[in-house]
């Protein structure tokens, strides 16, 4: 029965494995396209870290397709490089030791905007707000600076030191509406916390166990000088010491470390002494001295990789704000154009409720004159008069809601909202939605899938993310090892100076000679002259027992690995929901708007016919009020379907990640702020002629 029982726990383990095999094929497959495709980390590294920790077996599954890597935007054609430090040549050291100055962020429009003000008015079209938001929005702003402090991180690993993390979180502070979009990572300004393990953030683990293993040595060569001035006086309490003394010591040390596992630490000391004491040779006695040591870990902290672990994660984190900014990108410009969308909704409706209002004024004119001559009865009057406060309150309404969606606009598109003229010009939308039919909608839904897979920063995120996780594992697992390092030295020591005025000759004889004086060119030449040399090698060993702490933190960082996949293929499945969702609800939006288009036709003739046929004496005030409410309906529902339809047409882009294919936004000039040719959005077409709705509420009658 026992043998019964292991053989069923051998081939339940058999089965695990296997099918942590096949799942983990789509995972290796994304990494090593990002691996290969990455730009700027060295030929090699993608041999050295193609092996993946479930890495062990063939896989029948098909792979996903790789994410598109985000290129780099280039912000250095007039800033600096922050890879670098400041002042590199060797001709201005100063410079390395100097304060970086960062300019001062504008706070002024962009001259576009004030190029669209006319008459006092603001004609605003969907591309001019896009392009203004590139220009002038400030998440948009605050997010572009992530691009420059990713890259502060490669500078600081390339001394050895971790990474402080590459903020990459979405900045959500504009106000109006846009869709929801999967966000990842996060920083200052941002919406979740730094790139890390899939625990990390709110709601998840305090910490990770991100940098996990042996610190590298410091890769940054330094030079050290301790210089001291002593002066001393002792009572003598014998012949051997006692009276005055003089020491200065002039000591210098240069440690520097390799991404080998290497140390190396060079030692320059010279002492300069006088006394008075007549047991001394030499006064003033000067002593030189140099040791090199060399160490060299061979078990925990060697090898390249480990120590250029963290430069590995802070190129890939720089990739990540990458990524980051071109999500920013995509829904800032969604939201923007949602803001847009319900200012035309809100301009519409204003125009809406102005005609209600005209025509039930007019109707209530026609039931006073009716009834000044007899033909109408006082009640259809009261009831009319009824419908047009009816109607001027809900213009009040429209009004106002379109003077706030006018201010929404301007807090998205503008950066300083202090001009009076500015604040108080309306905003007139250019531009009106076409209702066609895109290529997407009559796409297979797989075809969709395949596209967003490709194009979602978030995948590209958590690829690059899971690629950081089996960094820190491997540091993780190398910190189990114990400590073993071999060292070896080579000094050397030389002795020089005057001869003592106060020399005994009891104890030197000949030596008190004065002509036996030298100088410390003679002490530093009998130090480096092998006269007296001083070398040798040896090693340490340290072997934690238990091994507690190493073991909890590589556990840990699996663990955290373990939810990176998770969650990796957890995105999968949110997207291609997102992308079927996105499709069926085009679709609806689009047949909502047609169907609604026909039922304000059959509203308006309704209303029309109504009151024709009381101006016959064959209809009444009540059945005329009743065709107006539901002309009222219809166009509303009409407005709030071409609204719809809008925004999910937006949203299927920024769901796909394709926006800025579609409206040829470019991403050097977003990175820079400044736009040269504003954006080119499809399915658009010019609003209709006509008058301009007022924003003023109409006066009681």
């Amino acid at each position: 029965m026992q043998l019964f029982g292991i053989r069923v726990f051998e081939q339940q383990e058999h089965t695990t494995r296997q099918r942590n095999r096949r799942a983990g094929q789509r995972l290796r497959a994304l990494t090593a396209a990002v691996l290969t495709m990455a730009a700027g980390v060295p030929s090699g590294f993608a041999q050295q870290t193609a092996p993946t920790v479930t890495d062990k077996a063939a896989s029948a599954l098909p792979a996903a397709p790789a994410p598109v890597l985000t290129q780099p935007p280039n912000l250095r054609q007039s800033m600096r490089n922050y890879t670098r430090p400041a002042g590199r040549t060797w001709g201005n050291p100063i410079g390395w030791y100097m304060p970086t100055s960062i300019p001062k962020a504008s706070f002024q429009n962009s001259v576009r905007l004030a190029d669209l003000v006319k008459d006092g008015k603001i004609y605003l079209s969907l591309s001019d707000a896009l392009a203004l938001t590139l220009e002038n929005n400030y998440d948009i702003a605050i997010a572009r600076y992530n691009l420059d402090i990713a890259d502060t991180d490669i500078l600081r690993t390339k001394t050895g030191a971790t990474a402080l993390g590459a903020p990459a979180g979405l900045v959500t502070n504009t106000l109006g509406g846009a869709s929801a979009t999967l966000t990842a990572g996060g920083g200052p300004g941002g919406t979740s916390v730094g790139s890390g393990g899939a625990g990390s953030g709110a709601g998840g683990l305090s910490l990770t166990t991100q940098g996990a293993g042996p610190m590298p040595e410091s890769l940054e060569p330094s030079i050290s000088a301790n210089v001291q001035f002593d002066r001393a006086r002792q009572v003598s309490t014998s012949f051997f010491n006692g009276g005055t003394s003089s020491t200065n010591n002039y000591d210098f040390t240069y440690n520097q470390g390799f991404v080998t596992g290497t140390s190396l630490q060079f030692t320059f000391n010279n002492n300069y002494a006088t006394t008075s004491n007549a047991i001394s040779l030499f006064s003033p006695q000067l002593n030189s001295s140099f040791k090199a040591t060399v160490t060299q870990h061979l078990l925990q902290g060697a090898g390249i990789w480990v120590n250029k672990r963290f430069m590995y994660q802070a190129i890939n984190d720089r990739r990540i704000t990458n990524s980051s900014f071109r999500q920013q990108i995509l829904y800032t410009v969604n939201q923007v154009e949602n803001i847009y969308w319900g200012l035309v909704s809100a301009y519409e409706d204003v125009q809406a409720k102005d005609r209600a209002l005209q025509q039930s004024t007019q109707l209530l004119a026609d039931d006073k004159k009716q009834l000044q001559i007899g033909t109408m009865a006082p009640l259809d009057v009261v009831n009319a008069e009824s419908q047009v406060a009816t109607d001027r309150q809900a213009l009040i309404s429209s009004q106002n809601t379109l003077n706030y969606q006018q201010q929404v606009i301007k807090q998205a598109v503008a950066r300083n909202l202090n001009d009076q003229a500015l604040e108080r010009a309306p905003v007139i939308p250019t531009d009106r939605v076409s209702i066609e039919e895109l290529p997407e909608e009559s796409q297979p839904v797989e075809q969709l899938v395949l596209e967003a897979f490709k194009q979602r920063p978030e995948l590209e995120q958590a690829v690059l993310t899971l690629k950081n996780d089996e960094i820190t594992l491997k540091g993780a697992r190398n910190a189990l090892l114990p400590k073993f390092d071999v060292y070896g030295y080579l000094g050397g020591s030389g002795v020089g100076g005057g001869i003592n005025p106060n020399c005994s000759t009891q104890f030197y004889g000949t030596l008190c000679d004065s002509n036996n004086s030298t100088g410390w060119s003679t002490a530093a030449n009998n130090a480096f002259n092998n006269s007296s040399p001083d070398k040798g090698v040896g090693f340490n060993l340290t072997i934690p027992l238990g091994n507690k702490l190493a073991q909890s933190v590589q556990a840990r960082s699996l663990m955290e690995f373990r939810q990176a996949e998770l969650h990796l293929e957890q995105l999968y499945t949110e997207i291609r929901m997102q992308v079927v969702n996105a499709q069926y609800a085009l679709t609806n939006e689009r047949a909502l708007v047609n169907a609604d288009i026909a039922a304000e036709h059959y509203a308006r003739q309704s209303y029309d016919d109504e009151v024709k046929k009381l101006h016959l004496g064959a209809s009444t005030t009540a059945n005329v009020l009743q065709q107006e409410r539901a002309l009222a309906i219809a166009e509303n529902n009409l407005i709030a379907a071409k609204a719809g339809y809008a925004n999910a047409r937006a949203s299927l882009y920024q769901t796909l990640a394709t926006t800025l294919q579609h409206y040829g936004i470019n991403m050097q000039e977003a990175a820079t702020g400044t736009v040269t040719a504003a954006p080119l959005v499809p399915g658009l077409m010019p609003a209709a002629k006509g008058n301009e709705p007022t924003t003023t509420p109409p006066a009681s009658r």
